[in-house]
């Protein structure tokens, strides 16, 4: 079964996601847009993914829960799980090692929005800044929540683990990249034949959501084959 995905997109909780980036209108638009699978991917939290799932479980589109994570080497790795609860627990892991940085009045306010887009709260510390976490550590945290390691953007010339180290780490079992809206797919599977290349809109705001138009191939439309086939080796 061929399933149009996009497993980047931000909400309004992050500081540099636009404030029409609410569940509902994430959803709607991933609709719009023919998308079967979405992946909510905040920076370093994932309070908007259960809002998101909410509307999107009545709306027939699969949410499966995420996060963004910077690493200590200011990596951006997106981070996704079968459940909520294994998301939320990394986000507690995360958290508990940030620094506490007040940067609304620069980066803008962070908001936590319920199913019907109202906002419930608001989130102080800055969100986009390092975890200070080491990215094996990270992988090793995802990997013990049966998680999937997805390192972001590599073509970008920041926050990409090529960009930042130079090059894949061969002590890390990485499955696959991704790359942003902006470059060439073929260009791309053929730099980095061993791995799965996965394109995504790294969406800030709602007219990028579903921009890439790529598929995976599931056997059911689960969040739990999403996963399963996220973590098995590319052919």
């Amino acid at each position: 079964m061929k399933l149009l995905f996009d497993f980047h997109i931000h909400t309004a909780l992050s500081p540099c996601g636009q404030n029409e980036m609410t569940p509902n209108n994430i959803v709607n638009m991933a609709l719009l847009n023919d998308l079967d699978v979405i992946a909510v991917t905040d920076h370093n939290a994932c309070d908007n993914v259960k809002a998101v799932m909410e509307v999107a479980q009545q709306l027939d589109l699969l949410v499966v829960p995420g996060m963004e994570v910077e690493t200590k080497e200011e990596i951006h790795v997106v981070c996704l799980f079968e459940s909520l609860e294994a998301c939320t627990q990394l986000q507690k892991q995360i958290q508990s090692k940030m620094q506490v940085i007040n940067g609304k009045d620069v980066f803008g306010e962070q908001l936590i929005m319920n199913s019907q887009d109202e906002i419930v709260g608001k989130i102080s510390n800055l969100l986009t800044q390092s975890s200070g976490i080491s990215i094996s550590s990270l992988k090793k945290m995802v990997d013990e929540l049966d998680g999937v390691f997805i390192p972001a953007h590599i073509d970008r010339p920041s926050y990409s683990i090529i960009a930042n180290l130079g090059m894949i780490p061969d002590n890390i079992a990485i499955f696959n990249l991704e790359i942003s809206r902006y470059a060439k797919l073929d260009e791309y599977k053929k730099l980095f034949p061993e791995y799965r290349i996965l394109q995504s809109s790294d969406s800030h705001e709602l007219g990028h959501i579903g921009i890439c138009k790529q598929s995976i191939e599931v056997e059911n439309r689960t969040i739990q084959d999403v996963i399963k086939f996220l973590k098995t080796l590319p052919k």
